[in-house]
């Protein structure tokens, strides 16, 4: 409801976690994550290809660069879950 409190309390949580006094906030929540997943998945199988993860991270704007996975690799919604949330840890210490 009232965007420019919501983005400074943001804010202050990404400089506590920069300064190691709280975590970094988590724009995404699991839901979404869910949500994601579900639409890359799109026959219910469960999993998807490493490629389809590789584009979720960048259409998120998150660093593919040390990923080493074989394109035929098939990534779990755990595995999906996982790497997004170590991913936006990542980009939020940078």
């Amino acid at each position: 409801e009232r965007p420019r409190e919501f983005l400074i309390q943001v804010l202050e949580r990404v400089k506590a976690g920069r300064r190691a006094e709280g975590e970094y906030p988590f724009l995404m929540d699991e839901a979404n994550v869910d949500a994601m997943f579900s639409l890359l998945d799109v026959l219910g199988q469960g999993c998807i290809r490493a490629a389809q993860y590789r584009e979720a991270l960048k259409t998120l704007g998150l660093s593919t660069e040390d990923l080493e996975l074989e394109d035929d690799v098939e990534i779990t919604l755990d595995v999906f879950k996982e790497g997004m949330k170590k991913k936006m840890l990542e980009s939020w210490s940078v």
